[in-house]
């Protein structure tokens, strides 16, 4: 099976663990002891907005109960496909 792209392994994985975005993003400010989290970056996440960097993986991997090579992995995904649509916008037609 192909890796799915970061957002969508922490949307579903925090869906089997029962969690809304806004418990979600409680439950990482709780265990990372860090308050800048907000339910709007989990959003971003998910939509692939934004890829957590490895600061926040670390969290993401032992919250979600997800190996953090599979995030990383998955983050490398999203990565890898906005090089490859920035490469098809901005070649010449």
């Amino acid at each position: 099976m192909d890796q799915e792209p970061v957002g969508e392994v922490i949307r579903r994985a925090r869906a089997v663990l029962g969690y809304s975005q806004y418990g979600f993003a409680d439950e990482l400010v709780r265990v990372s002891g860090n308050g800048s989290l907000t339910r709007d970056e989990v959003a971003r996440w998910e939509r692939g907005k934004r890829i957590p960097g490895p600061y926040w993986r670390q969290w993401l991997s032992r919250v979600l109960q997800v190996p953090a090579g599979e995030l990383a992995a998955a983050a490398k995904v999203t990565r890898d496909a906005r090089s490859g649509a920035d490469r098809r916008v901005t070649q010449p037609v």
